[in-house]
């Protein structure tokens, strides 16, 4: 009931408890979900890309004369990043709907992940050596 000042003396009621589910809710959440990681793991490899962009092209040709080798080589490798990162999420993404049709839980691939990580901490290793050897 409202208050003539417009506002509420009480919450509304509490909706009818439901059979998890029932609606289908946590399943189209589920997609979604698994949508907006697909989306996520295709937006870091276009930064990757993009990286790619700037260390291997942009920035030699921003610098007066100097050894250009290193920078292309850095970018080369971000723009190797970026095409893993992009395949694996789109594998990733087909085996997790498969796994979602199917009611199952499907892991992250561990070895994946490491070698994302390790090709990363190398590129910004490589990428620390590039610039202090620049200077």
């Amino acid at each position: 009931m409202e208050r003539p000042s417009g506002g509420i003396d009480e919450p509304p009621p509490m909706p009818t408890p439901r059979r998890f589910d029932e609606d289908g809710d946590a399943t189209r959440r589920t997609w979604l979900a698994s949508e907006r990681t697909v989306l996520a793991w295709l937006r870091t490899g276009l930064t990757a890309t993009a990286v790619a962009l700037g260390v291997g092209k942009v920035i030699p040709d921003l610098r007066d004369g100097g050894t250009s080798w290193p920078f292309v080589a850095l970018g080369a490798g971000y723009a190797v990043l970026g095409v893993l990162i992009v395949v694996y999420g789109l594998y990733r993404g087909r085996e997790v709907d498969r796994a979602i049709r199917e009611g199952r839980w499907l892991r992250l691939d561990d070895r994946a992940m490491w070698l994302v990580g390790a090709i990363t901490i190398a590129l910004g290793v490589l990428a620390a050596v590039v610039i202090v050897a620049d200077t």
